[in-house]
């Protein structure tokens, strides 16, 4: 969920679906082995580059797909995974199913979704009479009506609006406004002067105007709304909050009520939209950006009606050109695709489509996804590791030398209040008012948006439901959400590489293990320790311990920063920081529950129990990527690269120091001074 991206901590920034392969009974599938000499790269020395060492063999056995820019471990189990969630749904799409019915709803989508040639009969006359509406616009009132119901349909024009947690009483859902309505992903690609920023601002400008072509515009006036809307964006992206600021939970809560809004922000009318949107009068209503929101006052007044107007219609046909006939589709990949990333050819339709099906239906498709491939003995095991996990956090914040005795108590106390969730929901989601019928593809889109945002909206100024799930169980991935104080693993990720439910203890330790012991460390990193047990944001530390903390995480910021990614560009180790905390962490937290667990010393395939630990950590890592994905992802993504993941924490672990004879002198080696030890 979008709105849930402001305090959920992600162990990666990727939404695939997955499935469990090794899990089938299909005797054509075969469990990966949990260390396969193959991906290694021996004729590098650990101590010069120990991601090339362990992965070297893996990139040479996996080329990047045209279809990727970037493609890893996380990638190739969701390229498995597609497989098996593609048959489970083409199995229900091909059946004749009750009308209304989850099976008809998903079988409905997803038809629609592969019909090529209705798409393409369809062009974008579906959406046809929604440009009409913008067409029909005559006053600054009807501008913002249309924006509150593009808001609905789950585009953010302009701002955003959703319902989420008070930061400061994490048992209430309240309002949220933000700042939005910008087409390229970061403010920054509109402001910076940089060889970068204006080649994509010069891309982005041509992508406009093809897009307004496209809608039969001729070439002067597609050129006139390119330059309304680069305008338009762009003063919005100045009056935005830059990545890094948007870290701070504290520069994001500003609560203010619906009068103080009305006065900060006076030309919009802010009760007419609350009232439209369902929710009456919110109350209180907390302030991502404060200037941004006054900024949206400013623009609403100077503005003319006749560019809203250019914007609206660019917001519409943006946000819905992807589930359009292949001359929009393909228009679009080309900027977003091709420009941003680097990737060279689009995705196979069926796996579009069978994610934007898994992502409308996503707890219900997920239901069925559990019951077919999810074992019980995994979540039993999964919770066992978890609270080895646990303990050993516990023990390590109880013997840190650097924290003083009042803010090791409190740290305690919210690590054992640290709810976990793991597989799937214990209460699945209603999806009887989802409307999906057969009249088009983009319009079910719209609809499921709009049934996603009344969800959300009938949360506002209700309780936070403590079991509600932000990641459907075929995500492969995991996430801390610290206004929850809770983990969350969905099924997905509980497969090999990361874990192996036969296996193992070294392996499940170095990957699953650490992907626990990322999770837990989020709530004590740079921003996750400034919310209590209970969720809520407050400082509980001391001035002393504070200072301490932010001493030792300012040397972890900066070796971040000083790695060059590619040419002369540096990776972000401030952008970066809360996850370099939480892999450093997670390392050492598994690490030190797997010793705890298990004792043994025997070799396997010449590797002993330590050596296996660290090689399964890099081996999650291990991936292929595009330059334009390293500079993109440097730019807009707070996790560091893949093969920064691997070398950076571990030049601080002095147990993998030992465990590959890592010696003074090698780009590997740290002099222990310079090492860096939170939790």
């Amino acid at each position: 969920m979008k709105n849930k991206s402001l305090v959920i901590s992600l162990f990666l920034i990727v939404m695939t679906i997955g499935t469990f392969v090794a899990w089938t009974d299909d005797s054509s599938v075969s469990t990966p082995p949990e260390i396969s000499l193959a991906d290694l790269d021996t004729t590098v020395d650990p101590g010069v580059d120990f991601n090339a060492y362990a992965n070297g063999g893996w990139k040479k056995l996996n080329p990047l797909p045209a279809d990727r820019a970037r493609f890893g471990s996380f990638d190739k189990l969701a390229e498995l995974a597609e497989k098996q969630l593609n048959e489970l749904v083409k199995e229900t799409a091909s059946k004749k199913n009750a009308k209304g019915s989850i099976a008809d709803k998903t079988a409905t989508l997803f038809n629609l979704g592969m019909d090529s040639t209705k798409l393409e009969q369809q062009g974008f006359k579906p959406i046809i009479p929604y440009f009409t509406e913008v067409e029909n616009i005559k006053t600054m009132d009807d501008v913002e009506l249309e924006i509150a119901k593009f808001h609905n349909y789950g585009i953010s024009a302009l701002f955003g609006f959703y319902g989420s947690t008070d930061a400061k009483n994490s048992a209430m859902v309240i309002a949220q406004l933000g700042q939005g309505g910008i087409g390229m992903p970061d403010r920054d690609y509109y402001i910076n002067d940089d060889a970068r920023s204006k080649e994509l601002r010069a891309k982005y400008e041509v992508y406009i105007g093809k897009i307004f072509k496209l809608l039969g515009d001729d070439d002067a006036t597609a050129q006139k709304s390119v330059q309304t809307i680069m305008n338009l964006e762009t003063r919005l992206a100045k009056a935005s909050m830059t990545r890094l600021e948007h870290r701070d939970p504290h520069k994001t809560y500003n609560k203010i009520t619906t009068k103080e809004l009305a006065a900060l922000s006076p030309s919009f009318n802010w009760n007419r939209y609350f009232v439209s949107q369902g929710v009456g009068d919110p109350g209180e209503i907390n302030l991502g950006q404060p200037l941004f929101i006054k900024e949206v006052s400013a623009v609403i007044k100077e503005v003319p009606v006749e560019d809203w107007k250019v914007y609206l219609r660019w917001n519409l046909i943006n946000e819905t050109a992807s589930y359009l006939s292949d001359d929009f589709v393909n228009t679009k990949f080309d900027f977003y695709g091709k420009v941003m990333s680097g990737v060279e050819k689009m995705r196979p339709r069926w796996k579009r489509v069978l994610g934007v099906t898994s992502g409308a239906m996503s707890e219900a498709i997920g239901q069925l996804y559990v019951a077919k491939y999810f074992p019980a003995e995994a979540k039993q095991r999964m919770i066992k590791l978890v609270e080895n996990l646990r303990i050993s956090l516990g023990e390590r914040i109880q013997n840190l030398e650097w924290m003083g005795a009042d803010t090791k108590l409190k740290a305690l106390e919210k690590l054992k209040a640290v709810n976990v969730k793991i597989g799937y929901p214990d209460k699945w989601r209603d999806y009887s008012d989802l409307q999906i019928a057969d009249d088009s593809y983009v319009q079910n889109i719209l609809r499921s948006n709009q049934f996603e945002t009344a969800y959300n909206y009938a949360k506002i100024n209700k309780p936070v439901d403590r079991n509600q799930w932000y990641m459907s169980p075929q995500t492969v991935n995991a996430y801390y959400s610290p206004d929850m104080n809770e983990i969350v693993f969905p099924a997905a990720i509980l497969q090999p590489p990361f874990f192996f439910l036969k296996g193992d203890d070294a392996v499940n330790y170095g990957a699953i293990g650490v992907v626990i012991g990322h999770e837990l460390s989020h709530g004590f990193d740079d921003q996750g320790r400034k919310y209590d047990k209970a969720g809520n944001l407050t400082d509980w530390w001391s001035a002393e311990d504070s200072k301490r903390f932010d001493q030792r995480t300012k040397v972890l910021s900066d070796q971040f920063s000083s790695y060059i990614v590619i040419d002369s560009l540096h990776a972000d180790g401030k952008l970066s920081l809360g996850e370099n905390i939480a892999d450093l962490g997670g390392l050492n937290i598994s690490h030190q529950a797997f010793k705890i667990a298990n004792k043994e010393t025997n070799k396997i395939d010449g590797f002993t129990p330590d050596q296996r630990f660290y090689l399964a950590y890099s081996h999650v890592w291990a991936q292929n990527i595009r330059d334009k994905e390293i500079i993109r992802r440097t730019k807009e993504d707070p996790h560091s690269l893949g093969n920064l993941r691997v070398n950076g924490p571990l030049k601080n672990i002095p147990e993998f120091y030992a465990a590959f004879n890592i010696k003074p002198g090698q780009p590997m080696y740290l002099d222990e001074e310079k090492r860096v030890k939170i939790w």
